[in-house]
């Protein structure tokens, strides 16, 4: 994990929030006991507004990089090239075989899509024969998507972390996520996910289910940990996103209360074209993380 960590922090740079036109709605929420969060465009400025693999922005040159500092050898910019063209294709099969096998939403794990990349580039002889192990596979993957989606914590995750921890509210987090997103929270922030407050049990990760935000089973898993650890049930809880449909709608379904992040114009999706959100409203819109303490009441 500490090798993880060290390739995000070698890789970032400062980012600043871009304001948007949002205006807050700071409605105080009676009887919340637990929080539940989104990661990417909330707790985390993205640089694409999403974890890399559901993003479109991609380039053969940070594939060509992250190839390089990953200690593959060859005509690695041949290799950026195609793989490139072989990530997107892979990712597409894998949706399209969850899909038919019943899943709502299919999410990929990236480590699995990377391993089958390198061994087909290697097969055309584009990149050199040799022995990969799962920690080059990861590093590559890591390396590329910090290429791809730079991120950086928003301003005041940390401090609002701690600030409700310090009140005993419950945390979780149901995310769209790859191996590479719990790391984030030691390596920005000093100290792992349970001494900021979360319940590993009531974290949800999209890679590890093998679903992915809209689907409407994620909630539901948090919920029956919330209830079963703390005895806190979902209408006690209250979401923060800034996905009208994968975060508002989606945990508003499950039985959250809802809070839209608008601080950040990168990742704020109001899915206003969306049917599912036309007439949905969340519980409190908030522009900065520093404001969300102070909606539940002590």
């Amino acid at each position: 994990m500490k090798i993880l960590e060290e390739i995000i922090l070698k890789n970032s740079t400062p980012l600043e929030p871009q304001l948007t036109s949002a205006v807050a709605n700071l409605r105080k929420m009676e009887g919340i006991k637990a929080v539940l969060f989104d990661v990417y465009g909330t707790l985390f400025i993205s640089g694409s507004g999403d974890v890399g693999t559901a993003a479109a922005t991609d380039t053969a040159e940070a594939l060509t990089q992250a190839l390089v500092v990953s200690g593959y050898e060859g005509e690695l910019e041949q290799a950026g090239l195609t793989g490139k063209e072989m990530l997107k294709a892979e990712i597409l099969e894998w949706h399209k075989a969850g899909k038919e096998a019943g899943t709502d939403f299919p999410e990929v794990e990236i480590s699995k899509v990377w391993k089958k990349i390198t061994d087909r580039l290697q097969k055309t002889g584009i990149i050199k024969p040799h022995e990969t192990n799962l920690d080059q596979i990861r590093r590559l993957a890591l390396e590329y998507e910090c290429r791809v989606n730079p991120v950086y914590p928003m301003p005041g995750a940390k401090e609002t972390l701690l600030r409700l921890k310090s009140r005993g509210i419950k945390m979780g987090i149901v995310s769209n996520a790859q191996f590479y997103t719990p790391p984030l929270f030691p390596a920005f922030f000093g100290i792992p996910l349970e001494e900021l407050g979360f319940d590993p049990d009531c974290c949800i990760w999209s890679f590890k289910e093998l679903k992915a935000k809209p689907s409407r089973e994620l909630f539901p898993k948090a919920g029956k940990f919330l209830m079963q650890n703390h005895g806190i049930s979902l209408s006690e809880t209250v979401y923060v996103g800034n996905d009208m449909l994968n975060d508002m709608y989606t945990a508003s379904e499950a039985g959250c209360k809802t809070v839209l992040f608008a601080g950040d114009k990168r990742s704020l999706r109001l899915r206003e074209n969306d049917e599912r959100c036309t007439n949905l409203k969340p519980d409190a819109v908030i522009t900065s993380l520093n404001q969300l303490a102070d909606l539940i009441p002590t």
